[in-house]
């Protein structure tokens, strides 16, 4: 058998998405992100797809990620967001839109364009209160400087929210004033820019005031809401996240059921104990398989359209649900880990809190290690 699980990814349902995303920032260009392999999605096939569906520019992290896009024939504005030192030779080669968060970069990258007697169009980014990268202190002056370099194009400056999820959107609210002032003061100074944004996917929801000229979608693309639950009271912000739908679902197989006697250990350090005669099914699914050893007594899956307990540790390659309420489960049963199966459904916003994390990191880990298949 092939080992671990499989996540169909339904791309009809990142269409939808996709639509949401617009039907929100009407009059935005929308830079889809697809980095870290599109949240475990498959960049490939996922950035075909919105790039059928119209998505105007895709970001992703590094340079190797963009270069893979390229290579699989990706043709529309790509954007790089955090490589501190860009490879200039790819910049040139794939026609790349490096994120500059320095000076001292965009002199680097003047000089290669000046070198090759060509042009390179690149996002500034400008720190409003992330602490992470991006200009600080006097912006405005050093994105004058850069636009007077030669070779390089600024065809947008950028900023990153910190807390654009929280219920108190005060800061955001600061981030937010931040940047329409530079934006000010480069108008002042005669500095265009094409395109200025900020507004991720929960800004997008809950911050329309933050969209300006283009949005960064990225986890609501792939059906999940990044926003805290006390901000989907809003009746605007509830409509869109119902209107999100989950693109990945996750399936593994019973590879046997046992019948064990009350008293019984299962798996590593005897952490479960059965309380009765029981049934308990092995799942060909692990962290191995990005299934957090977090979930060890402590996560449901669906078999046979029923919510069933894991119990016991996970394991590197293999877990232990109680199956003894399903006397019809049988070994080669399908598991559903995120997805839904009949009328029950397990998420995995579920699966981050019961882990405490967030759905991002559920989704790349599970999706990382899956046979994707794609419907």
């Amino acid at each position: 058998m092939n080992r671990g699980t499989i996540a169909e990814i339904d791309l009809r349902a990142l269409s939808a998405n996709l639509r949401v995303v617009r039907g929100l920032a009407r009059d935005c260009s929308v830079i889809a992100v697809v980095k870290a392999d599109a949240y475990g999605h498959g960049a490939v096939e996922v950035s075909r797809r919105l790039v059928k569906d119209g998505a105007d520019c895709l970001a992703v992290a590094f340079t190797d990620e963009a270069r893979a896009l390229r290579q699989a024939g990706i043709a529309v504005p790509l954007l790089v967001l955090f490589d501190s030192r860009p490879e200039s030779d790819d910049v040139l080669a794939h026609n790349l839109i490096p994120v500059v968060s320095s000076r001292e970069v965009a002199f680097i990258l003047s000089k290669e364009a000046e070198r090759a007697n060509r042009q390179i169009s690149v996002h500034i980014k400008v720190d409003t209160g992330m602490g992470r990268l991006g200009l600080e202190g006097a912006a405005a002056r050093s994105i004058e400087d850069i636009s007077r370099l030669g070779g390089i194009h600024i065809a947008g400056v950028m900023s990153h929210f910190s807390e654009a999820d929280l219920a108190d959107v005060s800061f955001s609210q600061k981030q937010i004033n931040k940047f329409r002032a530079l934006q000010s003061e480069l108008s002042a100074a005669g500095v265009e820019v094409p395109l200025f944004h900020m507004a991720n996917s929960a800004a997008i929801m809950a911050l329309p005031e933050s969209h300006l000229d283009a949005v960064r979608p990225g986890l609501m693309l792939y059906g999940y809401s990044p926003l805290a639950p006390e901000c989907e009271r809003d009746k605007g912000v509830f409509r869109a996240v119902a209107s999100l739908q989950p693109v990945m679902t996750v399936r593994t197989r019973i590879v046997a059921i046992r019948k064990v006697p009350a008293g019984m250990p299962v798996s590593y350090c005897r952490t479960f104990v059965t309380q009765r005669e029981s049934r308990i099914a092995v799942i060909a699914a692990g962290y191995a398989d990005g299934f957090n050893r977090k979930f060890s007594n402590n996560a449901e899956v669906l078999v046979r359209g029923k919510r069933v307990p894991v119990v016991g540790r996970v394991c590197m390659d293999l877990t232990m649900v109680d199956v003894t309420e399903i006397q019809e489960a049988e070994e080669d049963d399908e598991v559903v880990i995120v997805g839904k199966q009949g009328e029950m459904s397990v998420d995995a916003a579920e699966l981050a809190m019961r882990a405490d994390t967030i759905p991002y990191e559920v989704l790349i880990a599970l999706g990382s290690k899956a046979r994707r298949v794609y419907k």
